[in-house]
């Protein structure tokens, strides 16, 4: 009831917001407003999630499933919808169609997914959600892939075990109070990150 009242929420108030970012992206690159890619939701039932598309056309498909710092798969509105996150506010669209929560463990490609499903058989008996502590720990996901020699070996040997064991820990200690902390948390180092993005910027600037 909780995501229901808040994605639905949060799909109006950020309704603008939408409008503008659709046609950001479709006057700066032709091809869909919105990008969709199979992950792996609970129950180990496979669906489509949402997000504002940040790449070229045709090309998220091509090479590894992971998009590294200087991906240049990525459109110049792309590469500023990633660092503001405005790229993820779709998938309040998958929390309100019940295939996402607004915490829970990040949704992952079913070719991961495979790789772990011992694991994963504990991580998909709940929903995965939009943020969780892994989440915010690797924040900087994309520019610890960029700075690797091999980059889905760096996320496969090392990134993705220590996600797996902060999903476990987060179910272990999942409850609303957790939750709403997490989210706090969220927007709290979202915000800090882009304040800090904009300092460095305008001192580049000067």
């Amino acid at each position: 009831m909780f995501d229901v009242v808040v994605a639905g929420t949060g799909l109006i108030v950020f309704l603008p917001v939408f409008v503008l970012v659709a046609i950001a992206v479709k006057l700066t690159s032709s091809g869909p407003v919105f990008f969709k890619q199979q992950r792996m939701g609970r129950g180990f039932r496979p669906f489509s999630i949402y997000k504002f598309r940040s790449m070229v056309p045709g090309l998220p498909e091509q090479g590894d499933p992971i998009t590294v710092g200087d991906d240049p798969r990525i459109t110049p509105v792309g590469r500023f919808l990633r660092k503001t996150n405005l790229d993820e506010l779709p998938q309040l669209i998958n929390v309100l169609k019940g295939e996402m929560s607004l915490v829970g463990p990040r949704p992952e490609v079913p070719r991961y997914v495979e790789m772990f499903r011992g694991d994963y058989e504990e991580i998909l008996r709940v929903r995965p959600g939009i943020t969780d502590i892994a989440s915010i720990e690797f924040r900087d996901e994309a520019a610890i892939l960029g700075a690797a020699a091999d980059p889905e070996r760096e996320y496969v040997e090392r990134i993705l075990p220590e996600k797996i064991r902060l999903a476990k820990q987060y179910i272990a200690r999942q409850s609303p109070c957790f939750d709403c902390r997490l989210i706090l948390m969220t927007v709290w180092r979202v915000a800090a990150d882009r304040l800090t993005l904009s300092l460095s910027d305008r001192r580049r600037a000067e």
